[in-house]
């Protein structure tokens, strides 16, 4: 597996992110939905990072979003298929290690209570709860979530 910043806007990638809108649409109300969109994903303040298999197929994906003062994980997503195969953790510290190389020293998020997996999944990668950030409204289907690293 080969994980490395690319360009969100490639037939694979713009491929996972549908298929990450479709497994979380149906879990939450329209107005609770916060994910940003390729034309978002591809600004210059954001790290886009793609796992590629052998064959160099998209497998997973994440984004961190460069803010003043911190870093906000956007968008992670694994194909179904490979999942178990800790693709989301090597996904996850490569953006964090990009984003510390770049002077980020605290991370962020926002995911939902209905996602379990990805609860657990940012529990054991060392975040914490907190309450919102940014333009995000006090929403009871959100979680936040944040961690700080040492610089």
């Amino acid at each position: 597996m080969r994980i490395s910043l690319e360009s969100p806007a490639q037939p694979d990638v713009i491929q996972l992110i549908d298929d990450l809108d479709a497994y979380q649409k149906p879990l939450y109300p329209p107005e609770c939905h916060y994910g940003i969109d390729i034309a978002a994903l591809s600004a210059p303040n954001v790290l886009f990072a793609v796992a590629r298999d052998g064959e160099g197929t998209a497998v997973g994906c994440g984004a961190i979003v460069m803010e003043p003062g911190f870093g906000e994980l956007k968008r992670m997503y694994v194909r179904p298929e490979n999942r178990g195969q800790g693709v989301a953790a090597k996904v996850l510290g490569f953006l964090e290690g990009e984003a510390k190389a770049r002077g980020c020293a605290m991370f962020r998020l926002e995911t939902g209570v209905s996602q379990p997996e990805a609860l657990s999944f940012y529990a054991r990668a060392g975040y914490a709860r907190r309450g919102p950030f940014g333009t995000y409204p006090d929403d009871p289907l959100s979680v936040f979530m944040q961690k700080e690293v040492a610089g």
